[in-house]
C-alpha cells in the first residue's frame, strides 16, 4: 500500500509535467501553414492592377487577400481584398490559432506580443468577411493581418464600420476594401518585438456602378466613439498623405484624381 508521502511525490511530478507541457505548447507549438501563397480560388484576391504602393518591398499575395508588411512596425501597412455579396455566408467556422505568416520573409510578429498588453489582436481583414471557405477564414488568422486595437474600439466603432461594409456588399454586389493602421514615428509599442500601436486606423471602400468608380474613406482614432460613421469620412488624398501609400495606382490618372480628392458621402447608403 502506497504511503501518503509517495502519493504526494507522484502528484507533484504529474503536476510538474502538466505545467511544463502547457508551457511548451503555449510557447513553441505552431500549426502548419493555413494556405499556399497562391491557391484554392482567386475570386477573393485583389486584382494586381488594384494593388496599392508599398513603402517597403514586402507585398504578399495570399489566396484571398493581399498585404504590405512593415517590418519596422511589425504589422501590415495595408491589407486589400475583394468582398462580394456571395462571400457573405454564415458558415460556422472553428476559430483557429493565430500563427506567423510563412510568406512574410522577415517573419510577422508573434501573437504573444499581445498577451497582457491591454490591446486586442484586431483583424484588418475581418474573419467574418471570409466565412465562405475554411482556407479563406483561416488566412485571416495570420499575425500579419492583425494590429493592436483598443478593445472597446475593436468591439464598438470598428465593428460598426465592418458591419456597414458588409451591408454595402449585399447592396452593391462587389467591393474593393483597403484597411490598415496609420504607421508613423513615436507610436507606443507592445511585446518583446515592439509591435507599434496605431493612433489611427483607416478603411477605404470602392465600387463600380454604371461604369463609374465610387469610393469612400474613413479615418478613425484607436478608441471607442459613438459618433455616426459618416463623421469619420475623409478624402483618399488625406489617407495617402497620412500613410505615404498610393491607392488605386492602376486607374486612369484623371479618374484617380477625381476619386481621391472628394468625400463622396452621397454615393453610399447608410
Amino acid at each position: 500500500m502506497r504511503g501518503p508521502s509517495k502519493n504526494r511525490t507522484i502528484y507533484t511530478v504529474l503536476l510538474a509535467v502538466c505545467v511544463v507541457g502547457f508551457w511548451l505548447f503555449d510557447n513553441f507549438y505552431a500549426p502548419a501553414s493555413y494556405s499556399e501563397n497562391a491557391g484554392e480560388d482567386k475570386n477573393g484576391a485583389l486584382p494586381k492592377e488594384f494593388v496599392p504602393s508599398a513603402t517597403e518591398a514586402m507585398v504578399v499575395h495570399h489566396s484571398h487577400y493581399s498585404l504590405s508588411y512593415r517590418e519596422g512596425f511589425e504589422q501590415a501597412e495595408w491589407v486589400a481584398y475583394v468582398l462580394t455579396r456571395e462571400h457573405l455566408t454564415q458558415d460556422d467556422r472553428e476559430r483557429p490559432f493565430f500563427i506567423e505568416d510563412p510568406w512574410v520573409k522577415t517573419k510577422s510578429a508573434d501573437w504573444r506580443n499581445y498577451k497582457n498588453s491591454g490591446y486586442d489582436r484586431g483583424h484588418l481583414v475581418p474573419a467574418g468577411d471570409r466565412r465562405f471557405s475554411e482556407q479563406a477564414y483561416n488566412e485571416t488568422f495570420y499575425t500579419s493581418n492583425i494590429s493592436p486595437q483598443n478593445r472597446h474600439f475593436n468591439a464598438g466603432l470598428w465593428n460598426r464600420l465592418e458591419m456597414q461594409v458588409r451591408r454595402w456588399a449585399k447592396r452593391y454586389g462587389t467591393l474593393y476594401v483597403f484597411t490598415g493602421g496609420v504607421l508613423e514615428k513615436g507610436l507606443w509599442e507592445i511585446g518583446e518585438e515592439d509591435v507599434d500601436v496605431p493612433r489611427l486606423f483607416y478603411k477605404i471602400v470602392a465600387k463600380e456602378r454604371r461604369g463609374k468608380w465610387e469610393v469612400v474613406a474613413f479615418l478613425m482614432p484607436n478608441q471607442e466613439k459613438t459618433d455616426a460613421l459618416e463623421s469619420f469620412t475623409v478624402s483618399v488624398d488625406e489617407v495617402e498623405q497620412r500613410t505615404g501609400i498610393d491607392f488605386f495606382p492602376g486607374l486612369d490618372p484623371a479618374v484617380e484624381a477625381r476619386l481621391e480628392s472628394g468625400m463622396n458621402q452621397g454615393q453610399w447608403a447608410y
